[in-house]
């Protein structure tokens, strides 16, 4: 990839990614071989990291639950959502369900102002979201890591 970008600093983001698909998560070993490759520090593709909610430092729930609680989420109830989801999975903000299915993260937004209030499962968009229409997405999902 270094070919394709101006400076080695450039390739961190896609870096990080792709290394992120193979372990869903990014450990210390493979930050500080990151790190040693692109020549940077470690807080340097740490702070990249915690930028990007889809790059998390943890393991995650086989579902990635990331509710918006953006200005135009939060006036429609986004807030509502992610309390909801809260005492839903039991967890809170980064928390992963006991059983490993689901993670919930409050986000700060996801593009979709105008179908507010907004989730994103994975890579899946959900909009125009009461608690009702939550709950279906998330029974949804339960059905589909149970098989």
């Amino acid at each position: 990839m270094l070919t394709h970008y101006p400076t080695k600093r450039s390739v961190l983001v896609p870096t990080c990614y792709m290394r992120r698909t193979k372990l869903d998560f990014l450990s210390d070993e493979a930050i500080a071989e990151i790190a040693a490759r692109l020549e940077l520090t470690e807080l340097e593709v740490r702070n990249v990291i915690s930028y990007y909610s889809m790059l998390t430092t943890k393991p995650r729930g086989k579902f990635n639950v990331q509710v918006c609680t953006n200005i135009a989420c939060m006036l429609r109830g986004g807030e509502e959502l992610l309390e909801h989801c809260e005492k839903k999975f039991g967890i809170g903000h980064k928390g992963t369900t006991p059983d490993g299915l689901f993670t919930l993260e409050e986000v700060e937004c996801i593009g979709a102002c105008s179908w507010a209030p907004a989730a994103q499962v994975n890579y899946d968009f959900h909009e125009n979201l009461t608690v009702e229409k939550m709950d279906r997405v998330l029974e949804g999902y339960a059905k589909k890591g149970a098989s």
